[in-house]
């Protein structure tokens, strides 16, 4: 563990990455803070074989493909010689495999921004709760976590909350203003939990239209349909592109934010994202978020659909309230350490604090 002292630390990086995977951003952060990382993709193990086997290993986490990643990892370790391995959602590592990599001397963290306590699905997450115990830090998004872990055996759990990333997130140009949002309100994202109802109740009753941004099940129909019948126009596309996620936000008047209630969470990145873009967010009211920006001055929380309908009703007039709060939504999360460098930056530096010695 001496070696997390060094100025510049080697690092293997074990997750998805490329394209707009967050695991992108933070292996950016990681390079842009001097250090030397290499990356194992975990990315082709999702994809690998066809729609049953796909299936099967996303549910069970196991398979030829699996047993090959495991493999791939061990080598990558043994020849990178890594001083910090940072494996994020490691649903597919063994127990034997995070045992092995700490027998190298590497500092070995997992990161996980899902829910693994979720009894029906315990076969999908029972090697990274097989694996809580082994590996020196964990990190998790939601503070019920923090015990959950602890209760599992796990050495240190830390919170590390989602994060924009200013590569990608960031203010539109003086061309894109008021006169530029062509969108009165939308939401980006996928239709899990509540949404989709909530979505329809506010057009449905309230008269209110969103913009729906994501993947094409947002259009299924009859028997699986996702929104009903006379809603299902609201689905505009996607899913998006980071160029084209960031200019929704620019053309949208308001940008409504859900949590993954099924998760437990109080916030996600995109409780972040919308404001570092310059955008109006209307989100879900949680202590999260009540943490990270005031109601009414940087952000705009609603308890439910009536509320959220009175909420668009009294913003969307009224250009100037949404220019300014947009403005200190974003002072805000660009002052406060909300950016992906920030976050990384602070979990490099408790972990040498901590452990170098």
């Amino acid at each position: 563990m001496n070696s997390l002292g060094k100025d510049r630390l080697r690092i293997l990086y074990v997750g998805p990455v490329g394209g707009w995977a967050a695991g992108t951003y933070r292996v950016r952060a990681l390079k842009d803070l001097g250090h030397e990382v290499r990356t194992l993709n975990v990315a082709p193990v999702y994809g690998a074989g066809g729609r049953l086997a796909r299936a099967a290993r996303l549910r069970y986490a196991a398979g030829s493909a699996v047993a090959q990643f495991n493999g791939e990892l061990v080598s990558a370790a043994r020849e990178f010689r890594p001083d910090l391995i940072w494996l994020e959602k490691a649903v597919f590592a063994w127990p034997q495999t995070i045992a092995g990599l700490r027998d190298t001397g590497a500092f070995v963290l997992h990161q996980n921004d899902d829910d693994p306590f979720k009894p029906a699905e315990y076969m999908r997450w029972r090697h990274i709760l097989a694996s809580l115990p082994l590996y020196d830090l964990n990190l998790v998004t939601r503070r019920v976590s923090l015990n959950e872990y602890a209760q599992k055996g796990a050495r240190d759990v830390r919170l590390f909350i989602p994060a924009y990333d200013h590569t990608v997130h960031f203010p539109s140009p003086d061309g894109w203003q008021e006169a530029g949002k062509s969108i009165d309100v939308s939401f980006v994202g996928h239709h899990m939990g509540k949404r989709p109802g909530f979505l329809a109740e506010l057009y449905l009753r309230h008269g209110i239209a969103t913009d729906i941004f994501g993947t094409e099940s947002w259009n299924r129909g009859w028997p699986r349909a996702v929104l009903p019948k006379p809603a299902r126009h609201l689905y505009k596309g996607g899913p998006l592109s980071n160029d084209a996620y960031r200019q929704t936000i620019w053309r949208s008047r308001i940008t409504i934010g859900f949590v993954n209630e099924e998760n437990r969470e109080e916030y996600a990145a995109r409780s972040f994202d919308t404001t570092a873009c310059g955008g109006f967010l209307l989100v879900e009211d949680t202590p999260g978020h009540r943490e990270h920006y005031k109601d009414g001055q940087e952000a705009v929380f609603f308890t439910s659909v009536a509320d959220c309908a009175e909420k668009i009703r009294r913003y969307l007039p009224d250009a100037e309230a949404r220019a300014r709060i947009a403005e200190a939504g974003y002072r805000r999360a660009t002052s406060s350490g909300y950016g992906t460098d920030a976050r990384v930056a602070e979990i490099i530096d408790y972990i040498r604090e901590r452990y170098r010695n």
